[in-house]
């Protein structure tokens, strides 16, 4: 199935109008999928590399937080569901969007979306579209391939009876085929430049949760293989205090070869681990030789937060035009944040949206989106 072609990624705030006749077209060519049979090959090939977020996208993956089992509390899950509605009609603006859903539930969700966002009849349990979404890879050819990392519910913390069949899913409906990583986890555990190196923490990868057996060694040149990357800098990470077991799109992204953008507690608390694994990884990545920028974590909130919180600036995505950010209601952090990101991607658009329901869960806006290669 082919998608449409993608609005270029230098467009202007101006091209409004053009956006939304372009989105409208699309919507003929994202129709729901019938899904092909299911082939699995061992290995990605090589030549295939997973480009980097910032590159040219045909759409924006999804998926909509449905279970109850996971989110019985219904005022909080048409929270999460709202939140999600948003970050969707946001991207559309600039991209078209697919939302993963079971189609029963369609007729409800269809009147809270743009036109630009397409709902597919693939059930799921949880927005996690990083994690549980498509990994893509292309070679110079164009031809893209799934680069299958296998989602497991974060080490079977939660259950996943659709969402681990959500990647395999979106691939084959748009024609992809399957090649098995040999890896258990999510791609929200790794960041990628496009031009071969990757960050992790070994905390989300070298735990018997995801992959019993695999030595460090093992699982970074699978990594490799899976993102057609050279280079792996890890991290040691936190394990066993939040559901990802710190997932490094929490803390660092790249924003350009060599180049990271990483949240860090501007007042660090030598009694938390995940302000003193910051730290260390911020160290490791400026001795790995590259070239870190700071933003500050916020000082204060719009309202009393959890414990376990995610407040990250860092977990972004980055669409064709824009940037989708998260505000967090400090206005100097927020502002600080929002300034960097400009600094960052100086021809994109910066939009900022309250995601305060994605952070009590430990989330976040690239934690709820997967991005379709060109």
């Amino acid at each position: 199935m082919a998608l449409p072609v993608p609005l270029d990624r230098q467009q202007t705030n101006g091209a409004a109008m053009r956006r939304r006749r372009f989105l409208a077209q699309s919507l003929a060519v994202c129709a729901a999928p019938a899904l092909p049979a299911h082939t699995e090959v061992a290995g990605v090939p090589p030549g295939f590399i997973v480009p980097a977020e910032d590159t040219p996208h045909d759409a924006t993956v999804m998926m909509w937080p449905a279970s109850r089992q996971i989110y019985p509390n219904r005022a909080f899950r048409s929270l999460l569901q709202r939140c999600i509605t948003e970050i969707a009609n946001s991207i559309a603006l600039f991209e078209p969007v697919i939302l993963c859903a079971d189609a029963a539930l369609h007729s409800t969700i269809r009147p809270r979306l743009s036109a630009g966002v397409t709902l597919w009849d693939i059930p799921t349990e949880d927005l996690r579209a990083r994690d549980a979404g498509p990994l893509i890879a292309r070679n110079t050819a164009g031809e893209r391939v799934l680069s299958h990392i296998q989602f497991n519910g974060w080490g079977r913390k939660q259950y996943h009876r659709y969402d681990k069949e959500v990647a395999q899913a979106t691939a084959q409906a748009l024609g992809f085929a399957v090649h098995d990583s040999g890896l258990v986890g999510e791609a929200g555990g790794v960041e990628q430049d496009g031009d071969g190196t990757l960050i992790a923490h070994e905390s989300s990868w070298v735990i018997d949760n995801r992959n019993p057996g695999l030595s460090p060694d093992q699982i970074a040149s699978r990594l490799k293989a899976a993102f057609g990357a050279e280079r792996l800098i890890w991290s040691k990470g936190v394990k066993g205090q939040d559901i990802t077991d710190y997932h490094i799109d929490s803390l660092a992204r790249f924003t350009g070869p060599s180049r990271v953008l990483l949240n860090l507690p501007p007042t660090p608390d030598p009694n938390d681990p995940f302000h003193r694994e910051a730290q260390e990884t911020y160290d490791t990545l400026v001795s790995a030789g590259l070239a870190v920028d700071v933003i500050p974590e916020l000082s204060h909130h719009r309202k009393r937060l959890k414990l376990d919180f995610v407040a990250s600036y860092v977990n972004f995505y980055v669409c064709n035009g824009a940037v989708i950010a998260p505000q967090f209601g400090d206005a100097t952090t927020d502002r600080i944040a929002q300034l960097a990101l400009q600094r960052h991607y100086p021809n994109r658009e910066i939009v900022t949206l309250n995601t305060d329901p994605l952070g009590e869960i430990g989330g976040g806006i690239h934690c709820a989106t997967q991005q379709i290669p060109s």
